[in-house]
């Protein structure tokens, strides 16, 4: 069914549509019959928007809100997955039972130190801002159904894209693994732990730091510093998606909270921009309003 392609993609599309099929409230350890069908099993949209608090780049100890616009939709088989700032799209037919295979374009827009009012650290400001990077490239995965329930899912997929607005212009590779169950009809959760690896040029745009610095006095003036690529950081995200009507099955109205917490390693760690004016060890908390249809 639908809802479990769904539940195989990561935690973001989870946050404003929560498409999986739960246990009885009256019961809560006896399961009920999955409808024969859901607002999921065709052409669908969810739009959504919520608050989130999180660093202001990354690396960062200071944290500042902002706002996350989200829409996920389905339409003639295709599916359309929100990504952190982007879109996947899976272009692999759902199977009616068994594991679902997802592959298809992959694209995002990265603004780490893009603007530099939201950052509160007038030596990190001193350095200036990066360009904006757009991220081009595909997404694969394989997702397996009733796993340790009949309505739950275990899935894995990888992003990888690379820079084509000629900003760090280098690679990522963005593994991602979820857990999803229902809690009950109308409530369910997703558990996922992702980590990122980038290349050389990406960690040189984003954690390097030249010898001098003209705008800040001696005293200020961070060390010199040449990052390389490698794993840049690991994290886990739980999140809880609860339907206003009771039923995650019928759409409509639903309401999300998400915690994530992401630990730094390798030049991302190391960089004095983390080291000595940040924090390796990065918080996310979220909330949010969503419809489906």
């Amino acid at each position: 069914m639908k809802f479990y392609a769904l539940a195989a993609a990561s935690v973001l599309p989870a946050l404003f549509a929560a498409p999986a099929f739960a246990q009885s409230q009256a019961d809560p350890g006896v399961t009920s019959e999955v409808p024969d069908n859901t607002v999921y099993d065709g052409d669908f949209i969810s739009v959504g928007i919520g608050a989130a608090y999180g660093p202001s780049y990354t690396g960062s100890d200071d944290y500042t809100a902002f706002v996350l616009p989200i829409v996920q939709a389905s339409y003639k088989g295709i599916d359309f997955n929100p990504r952190p700032g982007g879109i996947a799209v899976d272009l692999v037919p759902d199977a009616d039972e068994g594991p679902n295979l997802s592959a298809g374009p992959f694209a995002r827009i990265r603004r780490d130190r893009v603007n530099l009012d939201g950052i509160n650290d007038r030596v990190v400001e001193a350095y200036g801002e990066l360009d904006m990077a757009i991220e081009v490239g595909g997404t694969v995965g394989v997702g397996f159904p009733a796993v340790l329930n009949p309505y739950d899912s275990l899935s894995a997929n990888v992003d990888i894209g690379w820079d084509v607005n000629g900003a760090h212009g280098g690679m990522v590779i963005a593994p991602n693994i979820t857990y999803f169950t229902p809690l009950s009809r109308g409530m369910a959760a997703s558990l996922s732990v992702n980590t990122s690896y980038v290349d050389d040029d990406y960690s040189e745009y984003y954690y390097s730091v030249p010898e001098t610095n003209t705008l800040l006095p001696d005293e200020d003036v961070l060390p010199g510093y040449r990052a390389d690529g490698g794993f840049d950081r690991a994290g886990v995200n739980l999140l809880i998606a609860y339907d206003l009507n009771g039923d995650l099955t019928d759409g409509g109205f639903s309401i999300v909270g998400l915690g994530g917490y992401s630990r730094l390693f390798g030049d991302a760690k190391n960089t004095p921009f983390t080291r000595i004016r940040g924090d390796a060890d990065q918080f996310l908390i979220a909330a949010g309003i969503g419809y489906t249809f």
